[in-house]
């Protein structure tokens, strides 16, 4: 004997758990909805929802700069990569933002692939701040604080982002977090961090938009 399936079953079906890794208010649907507005940023999905839980945090400004409101005027392409093809330097670095002809790239490790999208959200806060060819200790320690920020906000309303304890980029987050809260909610820690970090000793103190902390 046969049986239908009701038009309110499907949209059940619809909505329920699009993806284990995104939280539960990101249907298959809701995401569908996301591609026209970040297709000319990222052929990801992923990188879609990260994005988009960037809203109401301190790291809208990096979302709307990904966008395009940033000093190329250009929407910001994103792309997980192995960065050992940029040089070798970098083949551990958790991401590199990358301007090339006046265009700017975040590219993100490769590793990360399978990370939730909440901690991909933290990076990108991050990465979107690297604007020009020019960086610093003063411009890392922003961005780091930046970062950390965001984890706080995007564990807030998205507990659910730090569940899997064993991602190496939730790893990287909590890390983030920890020094953040432990300097009651400032750089302070986190600059310290980022001054004694080998990939970061031959940065000058300042660049461009970026006093000296």
């Amino acid at each position: 004997m046969g049986c239908m399936i009701s038009t309110a079953a499907i949209a059940a079906e619809k909505s329920a758990v699009y993806n284990k890794k995104y939280p539960a208010k990101y249907t298959e649907e809701y995401v569908e909805n996301l591609k026209p507005i970040y297709k000319k940023n990222t052929k990801e999905e992923v990188i879609y929802v990260a994005l988009d839980m960037l809203k109401g945090t301190n790291g809208e400004f990096s979302r709307k700069a990904i966008l395009g409101n940033n000093l190329s005027g250009q929407p910001v392409k994103v792309e997980f990569k192995d960065l050992s093809e940029i040089g070798k330097e970098y083949a551990s670095f958790d991401a590199l933002g990358w301007k090339k002809s006046n265009k700017l790239y975040i590219f993100i490790n490769q590793k990360h692939k399978n990370a939730p999208p909440g901690a991909l959200a933290a990076l990108l806060a991050h990465e979107a701040l690297h604007q020009d060819e020019y960086n610093s200790l003063a411009e890392e320690t922003y961005a780091w604080t930046m970062e950390a920020s965001v984890w706080c906000e995007i564990l807030r309303v998205f507990p659910e982002s730090g569940d899997d304890t064993h991602n190496a980029l939730v790893a990287r987050e909590n890390t983030l977090k920890k020094l953040f809260e432990r300097g009651k909610y400032s750089d302070k820690y986190i600059k310290k961090t980022v001054w004694s970090n080998d990939g970061y000793k031959n940065l000058p103190t300042t660049s461009p938009g970026f006093e000296d902390l």
